[in-house]
């Protein structure tokens, strides 16, 4: 079957892409603890990956304030913007495509990760009742701050730099993270957002924030090479919305407008089953945004064929089968058999369980 359109050229936005295959944004907590910056290992592991049409990176804080995690990396300094490039130009070299997703995690975070001990910022002041990993073990998170309205506008401006320097550190565009109930999306759902100003409320207030960071970026980047993804029925991070299918509907539409390079959709749970609540229907969402359309969440390679020879989806992202096969690409078209993932060393550490996953051909020579 290596005719499916699933092996097939397409572009996303003004992106040309030699395949349908994308890889997924994933947190492996590897980046350089002293200052957040990717490092030779980084450059090793995704040029591994550079079968696939296009790479999502890993989610990378827009700011200090953004950070959530232990070990993200970030994309505000010099140091992290060479760490980059040493990325992308090993992306490039193997023929593929890289965009950077861009990210600031809101409430899902702890004082331990935040500039000079700082309380993490959101909406409303609302818990997530989540945890997160400040370097030494998992921490639930706080009661966060409420943003006042004179902040919002550093953050859009963070937002703007941000992608100033993905430009610089040579990617070919730009997602934004807007899924998965980090800040975006904490603003756009009114179980994390009671705000009583220009931010909160009515569905154009609560999709203002993204609006503004849609148009700093803008200001950067054409459209055609920008992304976005939304989680419309996720709960991830304890993120609700009393009514996701007009939320998301009417989020949708708003984009629609800008001309953007794709809408990139996670399909259900975060990580988890695809159900999709009642009153929620995805084609719908889907149906409403005009370009290129992105699916993601459990995957596997019948189902992400079928997808795009049925033209529900244009391109399909896969997270955890390319942690274990570097080479996932060229075996789904083979239908080849796949490593096993190893969960124990997903997050932290070195590069066990990072680059030493082996190829097809790799694997091939060691039966001999």
């Amino acid at each position: 079957m290596s005719d499916t359109k699933l092996f097939t050229p397409a572009k996303a936005g003004s992106i040309d892409l030699k395949n349908r295959v994308v890889m997924a944004p994933l947190t492996r907590n590897r980046a350089r603890a002293e200052d957040d910056s990717p490092f030779e290992l980084q450059a090793e592991y995704y040029g591994q990956r550079a079968g696939a049409g296009l790479i999502i990176t890993e989610a990378s804080q827009i700011s200090p304030q953004g950070k959530g995690y232990a070990w993200t990396p970030g994309i505000y300094s010099d140091a992290q913007v060479e760490g980059w490039k040493k990325v992308t130009d090993r992306i490039h070299a193997k023929g593929s495509k890289v965009v950077i997703q861009l990210w600031h995690v809101g409430r899902i975070s702890h004082p331990v990760l935040q500039p000079g001990g700082a309380d993490p910022v959101a909406p409303s002041a609302i818990a997530a009742k989540s945890k997160t990993f400040d370097g030494t073990q998992f921490v639930d998170t706080p009661t966060p701050r409420a943003l006042d309205a004179a902040e919002i506008p550093g953050i859009v401006e963070d937002y703007r730099k941000a992608a100033e320097n993905a430009k610089r550190a040579g990617f070919d565009g730009i997602e934004i993270h807007a899924a998965n109930g980090y800040l975006i999306d904490q603003f756009l759902r009114d179980g994390s957002n009671k705000r009583e100003d220009a931010y909160g409320g009515s569905l154009e207030n609560r999709t203002r924030f993204l609006r503004e960071v849609m148009d700093a970026v803008l200001s950067v980047w054409d459209a055609g090479k920008v992304g976005i993804r939304l989680s419309p029925f996720s709960n991830a991070n304890e993120i609700a919305d009393s009514a996701p299918q007009s939320t998301f509907a009417h989020v949708i539409k708003q984009l629609n407008g800008y001309g953007l390079a794709y809408l990139h959709l996670v399909e259900g749970q975060t990580g988890g089953p695809r159900d999709i609540p009642e009153g929620g229907d995805l084609s719908a969402l889907y149906s409403l945004f005009d370009g290129t359309k992105m699916g993601n969440n459990g995957y596997d390679r019948a189902s992400a064929i079928t997808a795009v020879d049925d033209g529900d989806i244009d391109l399909v992202a896969f997270g955890r089968p390319f942690i274990s096969n570097p080479d996932l690409p060229e075996r789904l078209e083979r239908d080849a058999p796949l490593n096993a993932l190893d969960p124990d060393t997903l997050y932290g550490g070195d590069s066990r369980g990072y680059t030493d996953y082996p190829t097809l051909a790799e694997s091939s020579v060691a039966a001999e």
